[in-house]
């Protein structure tokens, strides 16, 4: 049985930082790209940032130069730094994995987090 499941979440006043780790477990296959995406009350799920299995990193516009996003290969596992946090950064932060062959999609529960003006 696949399982996502994301963790690192809270509450942070503006400017402050916080770090989700993200591990993925149960799939057969390698896991080709994964990601982080965020909804917001109201709004719909949008991407943050992903990274490819080789480490290619692609990010949202809006958090260029203030999230980093990483993984950890042996361990099906992917982080997000997030600094210099902002309000508009209050959402529920998901992870997604995909399957490489099968391209199969898996998605965390979320996690959420809050920023305090």
């Amino acid at each position: 049985q696949v399982q996502v499941v994301e963790s690192g979440g809270g509450l942070v006043q503006a400017g402050g930082s916080l770090r989700l780790s993200c591990a993925a477990s149960g799939i057969i296959f390698s896991i080709n790209v994964m990601g982080w995406y965020r909804q917001a009350p109201g709004k719909q799920r949008e991407l943050v940032a992903i990274i490819t299995r080789g480490g290619i990193e692609n990010y949202a516009d809006s958090v260029k130069g203030r999230f980093t996003i990483s993984r950890e290969n042996a361990k099906n596992t992917v982080y997000l730094q997030m600094n210099s946090l902002k309000p508009e950064d209050t959402a529920v932060y998901y992870c997604k994995a995909v399957e490489s062959g099968t391209m199969s999609e898996y998605w965390g529960h979320g996690t959420q987090v809050t920023v305090s003006s």
